[in-house]
């Protein structure tokens, strides 16, 4: 198989009634490079959805103009069009032939183009798809518009590989042997029988380790064959979080040569209901975050690199898990998870056949509207979970399956007579209609069907993994039978209940599948072996889901749009990561008993009003924490309910200094007045040693766009403690967006300025040959970067008429 993306599309936004035509013209038209979001190239409209963060949708039009002779087609070859995710209602013509329709957004899809290939008058095969967009209000969160993933065209031998034909299963693993399963689905498109030899070869992406292994079939002409065989593979190389080993399995079928690849990993994965999950036979705990799928100013047509950054930072932190929430996201995304070392629950619906409420006029402020995905839900889930389950089911980090997020929402729509019994998600600010038992809505027993109805699709598609579900209200939902069958119980926001829960499942694990940033959410973890792990909400700050304008996101992450940390990220890296660490923060002194990050924010700075009292807190893992204020020793007190170490200190004008020590490893950090911005730092951001080449060895590329992270420093080299305008002029290549993580800035994302916040910001460009940038903010210098030595090779496009 040879796979050529088509990365070049005219662009319009409107419905063109004859667009679909191969003959149409479309030289007017804009041009755009795939994936593209169409919404975030607008400014932000106060008379959109808050839901969706107060961007527009539309329709559009995209016109793709493929050379065929540049594809190299043979006689018998077959043709294969993949859209890997369109949002959303998409519409999809061929030289004039209309294909079909997929309303999800996140569904990947394909059509067979062969029999087309012989209709073809000339070498231009056009590609037209419509992309209806006009509902605002279909979300809880944004989800972007147009062809904001890849769309490929897979090149096939009349013999070759069913799409998603390969499944690859660790049976057992140890250090010495593993037992892996490899089942091939080979299917003879052609006229007459044929005997076919597949020969695979297993070899590993990091060291010289090569596995080898042979099978023959006989296929009929028109039919299709599975080949099934189990290997034992010595001195094996296991894939976990904490080493993220990877094979290539290469397959040649002979005498074709039809060659294709798909990046594995050999790993075992076990939910334990007393002791929760185990890898390779060792016990793991999930440290999780969910995340959304946008990138800020880059909307959801979000670049491999630009993903590396952020879990490399999450990394960092001691993350190893991320939550799809709460739909399938782009490809590259799990092969990233795959290569860096995640653990990964794949989500394939927020609702189902009822629509939630969706707050356009701010969160959780009534009336709501109905729009969304659950219309389509009665004729297109199948298909949509079964292409969720297919396309993903060869990633190591795949750990489980979700068929659902708070599907149990109370009277969000569905509706049960012992709501009255129940406490916990009727909140109290509500309409009173809202909270309590209306025998007209839905009844909640019907989701126990559809859940049976589910766990049965993802078991035909995948019986190796467990299947689990993010319940809202468990307090109902463990009495209707929603809960029963599921193979790991996930709970969102109820630790809680896990102490009845487990006595009610005893024989099926718990994980906390979406859970707030408290301590005390953590501790259930640490003390509870029984439960798996956690999944924050969120790792990063999202569009969409805002309380009100002008904000237009959720600053629920531990990094911002921008792919900044928060205080929040260094106290949860006190709390998961091995790495000894020591991190200071500051506030004003209050009386208030609820000192939590959210609510009284911190700051990095030690500049108060002399003999204030100021609340230092000091985040650290570390056995020894000693903290001075010039010369004198300060007493720290842990709190066991926020968990961090904290002194309250009248503040002075001397250097404010924690040291902690583990063992022979000490760690240190000062904070000092900031001073006002001197001077202007952008640097671009590259990855560390060895990352770019594994993930380019996994079939990522990460070289599509470049990151320059921008600061204003002092006269001391610190952040400074100002913010200004920050003006990007690119010559020789296109800005793609500049982010400051402000998610209260109603600038409009194509601006080429943006103010900073917290005196940074990050700025995206497409690079060419020769890449200049400067940047400039008042009262500072100018900053010139000539970026040529960053840019490699151009984009992989197939010929274009254009």
């Amino acid at each position: 198989m040879r796979t050529s993306p088509i990365r070049r599309w005219s662009f319009l936004l409107a419905d063109e009634p004859d667009a679909w035509a191969k003959g149409f013209d479309d030289s007017g038209w804009r041009r755009v490079v795939v994936p593209h979001d169409w919404s975030v190239e607008h400014p932000f409209d106060p008379s959109c959805s808050s839901g969706t963060g107060y961007l527009p949708g539309g329709v559009g039009w995209y016109r793709g103009h493929v050379s065929l002779a540049a594809l190299g087609l043979t006689p018998g070859r077959r043709l294969r069009l993949v859209f890997h995710g369109v949002y959303k209602n998409a519409d999809v013509w061929v030289n004039g032939y209309h294909l079909g329709s997929r309303p999800s957004g996140h569904a990947r899809f394909s059509f067979d183009l062969s029999e087309f290939l012989d209709y073809a008058p000339d070498d231009d095969l056009v590609v037209a798809v419509r992309v209806d967009r006009t509902e605002v209000s279909d979300s809880r969160w944004y989800n972007g518009s147009g062809l904001t993933r890849h769309v490929d065209l897979e090149v096939h031998d009349a013999v070759h590989l069913a799409e998603h034909g390969t499944v690859v299963e660790t049976i057992k693993i140890d250090k010495t042997e593993a037992s892996v399963r490899v089942r091939q689905l080979v299917v003879n498109d052609g006229d007459e029988d044929t005997t076919v030899t597949v020969e695979n070869e297993l070899r590993s992406l990091t060291s010289d380790r090569v596995h080898r292994f042979t099978s023959t079939v006989r296929i009929p002409a028109r039919a299709t064959r599975t080949v099934e065989t189990v290997e034992h593979v010595l001195s094996p190389e296991p894939w976990s979080a904490e080493h993220p080993h990877l094979y290539r399995l290469t397959t040649v079928l002979r005498p074709s040569g039809e060659a294709s690849e798909l990046v594995v990993g050999l790993r075992t994965v076990r939910f334990d209901p007393d002791h929760g999950l185990f890898v390779n036979g060792e016990p793991q705990t999930l440290k999780g975050v969910c995340l959304h799928e946008d990138a800020g100013v880059l909307g959801t047509a979000v670049p491999a690199a630009v993903w590396m950054r952020r879990l490399l930072k999450l990394k960092a932190m001691g993350c190893n898990a991320v939550r799809m929430a709460h739909n399938p996201h782009a490809p590259a995304l799990y092969t990233l998870c795959d290569a860096l070392g995640f653990y990964v629950v794949d989500e394939a619906f927020d609702e189902w056949e009822n629509p939630k409420n969706k707050w356009w006029q701010g969160h959780n402020v009534y009336p709501p509207r109905h729009e969304g995905p659950a219309k389509h839900f009665p004729v297109w889930h199948a298909a949509d979970l079964t292409a969720m389950v297919q396309a993903h089911r060869h990633h190591p980090s795949v750990v489980a399956w979700s068929i659902g997020n708070e599907v149990d929402y109370p009277n969000d729509p569905y509706a049960s007579p012992l709501f009255a019994e129940m406490t916990g998600n009727n909140d109290a600010s509500k309409p009173a209609a809202e909270r309590v038992y209306d025998p007209a809505r839905p009844d909640i027993r019907r989701l126990t069907t559809i859940a049976n109805r589910l766990i049965d699709l993802v078991k035909a598609a995948d019986p190796t993994r467990p299947v689990t579900l993010a319940a809202a209200f468990p307090e109902l939902s463990s009495l209707t039978g929603l809960l029963d069958r599921l193979d790991l119980i996930g709970y969102n926001y109820k630790e809680h209940l896990y102490e009845s829960g487990h006595a009610r499942f005893p024989d099926q694990p718990f994980v906390g599948s979406e859970n707030s940033h408290s301590y005390q959410a953590w501790r259930h973890v640490v003390e509870k072996d029984y439960v798996a792990g956690q999944f924050l909400w969120t790792g990063i700050d999202y569009l969409g889901e805002a309380h009100g304008w002008p904000v237009h996101g959720s600053p629920a992450g531990l990094l911002t749009t921008a792919g900044f940390a928060k205080a929040a990220y260094h106290l949860r890296r006190s709390w998961w990561s091995a790495q000894p660490m020591a991190y200071l923060v500051t506030r004003p002194h209050t009386a208030d008993p609820d000192k939590q990050l959210w609510t009284h924010p911190v700051t990095r700075t030690w500049d108060h009003e002399p003999g204030r009292p100021v609340e230092v807190i000091c985040f650290s893992n570390t056995d020894e924490l000693t903290l001075t204020c010039g010369d004198e020793q300060i007493p720290l007190t842990f709190d066991d309910t926020a968990g961090w170490w904290s002194a309250v200190v009248p503040y002075r004008a001397v250097p404010l200094t924690v040291t902690g020590r583990t063992g022979d490893t000490v760690v240190r950090d000062e904070l000092a007045p900031r001073g006002v911005a001197v001077r202007l730092d952008a640097r671009v951001w590259t990855p560390p040693p060895g990352v770019a080449e594994l993930c380019a060895a996994a079939g990522i590329t990460t070289d599509e766009v470049i990151q320059v992270e921008v600061a204003l420093r002092d006269e001391h080299g610190a952040v400074a403690a100002d913010d200004r305008l920050v003006c990007v002029e690119v010559a020789g290549g296109d800005l793609l967006g500049l982010d400051n993580g402000d998610l209260g800035d109603p600038t409009p994302y194509p601006e080429p300025s943006r103010r900073t916040r917290d005196a940074r910001a990050v700025l995206y460009l497409r690079g060419g040959p020769a890449t200049v940038v400067t940047l400039s903010a008042p009262g500072v210098a100018d900053v010139r970067l000539d970026l040529a030595p960053n840019v490699t090779a151009p984009f992989p496009i197939v010929s274009t008429r254009h």
